[in-house]
């Protein structure tokens, strides 16, 4: 977990309140519990399958003196070590906040899908380097097993996936393992094509052509996976959220002098969060403010989870600098020991 020293809990508000409700806004997360068990239902059969089927192909691969078997039993390998981490991250990420885990561990969840994105990324690597290695010199492919092989493969793939499928894809830790067991899908696809070329041609070229676009589709994957957790993990504001726009809309608001320090960024999946610190107009009724705000951010933009502080305009401002705000200056005013961001104000006919 990353410290956010503008995250809610954090601080001393004078008129803030966090609301921890979650809205049914389209960006709210999905509820935990029911649907948690269902999660690690759906993965466990997935990682039963794989399991047995990557055993079997290894000793078939043995048998057969086949690189290439062997070579997809180890990306098998590697579904099942991404299922794993799912099912050990919805376990950690399941556990009550407590001590200095603020928010519990549900950034583990965010943790295992970067990890699959890496390992995405780095098995990639190596089987291009195969591929390559095999249109160099390509070595004598057994096309008959490699095809019955892959064709079994291409049904336990289909299965794994529609398992992890019906499992909550809007978890970046569930979307890292389905990634993976897609790519598996693609890949046994490419073989079994790979293989039945071999079979009618005898072209040995082709298994490593179709490794490579197997590369492709894995690069794109564990692309994906490593930008969307490293969003997270740098406070980037989720994506489909415009913090300027959110900010803007909230200045205007009836009462609302000024909207400064506003942060946007996810907690977990599915889990936006926001904070900000409120002027309202002096005589302003501050807490008809913030539930009138809190109740646009959970209805506009599906944000529950929210903290704003809000303050009467001049309770802590000086009469130079009270003159500054309500002149609309220009030139930014911090009312923060350590102001981030743009200051958003309504424009002249608002107030």
């Amino acid at each position: 977990m990353s410290d956010h020293e503008h995250e809610p809990g954090h601080g001393h508000y004078g008129h803030g309140h966090d609301d921890h409700g979650h809205g049914a806004g389209g960006h709210a997360g999905h509820a935990h519990g029911v649907s948690a068990d269902a999660d690690r239902r759906w993965l466990a059969i997935a990682l039963a399958l794989i399991t047995v089927f990557m055993a079997v192909e290894v000793v078939v691969g043995i048998l057969a003196g086949s690189l290439a078997l062997i070579s997809d039993a180890a990306h098998m390998l590697t579904d099942a070590a991404s299922i794993v981490l799912a099912l050990i991250a919805m376990r950690l990420s399941a556990r009550p906040a407590r001590g200095g885990f603020t928010y519990g561990l549900k950034r583990a969840e965010i943790l295992s899908a970067q990890a699959n994105g890496l390992t995405l990324l780095l098995l990639g690597t190596w089987l291009a380097y195969e591929a390559v290695r095999r249109l160099v010199s390509p070595p004598e492919v057994e096309g008959g097993l490699m095809l019955a092989t892959a064709l079994t493969g291409i049904v336990v793939n289909v299965v794994a996936t529609w398992c992890i499928s019906r499992a909550n894809r809007s978890s970046l830790n569930v979307e890292g393992a389905y990634q993976h067991i897609l790519n598996d899908l693609f890949a046994f696809i490419g073989t079994a094509v790979a293989a039945l070329i071999v079979v009618l041609t005898g072209f040995a070229r082709a298994d490593a052509i179709a490794t490579l676009v197997v590369v492709a589709l894995m690069f794109k994957a564990g692309y994906g996976l490593v930008r969307d957790s490293g969003r997270i993990f740098l406070e980037a504001a989720p994506v489909g959220f415009d913090p300027d726009e959110i900010g803007d809309q909230l200045a205007e608001q009836h009462q609302v002098v000024e909207i400064h320090d506003l942060h946007v960024w996810t907690i977990t999946s599915g889990e936006p969060a926001l904070s900000a610190h409120v002027l309202v107009e002096p005589g302003g009724d501050c807490h008809a403010v913030r539930r009138h705000l809190q109740q646009l951010l959970r209805d506009k933009h599906g944000i529950g989870h929210a903290t704003l502080q809000v303050d009467h305009l001049g309770e802590d401002t000086d009469a130079k600098e009270l003159l500054q705000i309500t002149t609309a200056s220009t030139e930014p005013t911090e009312h923060c020991d350590d102001a981030h961001g743009p200051v958003h104000r309504p424009g002249p006919h608002e107030h």
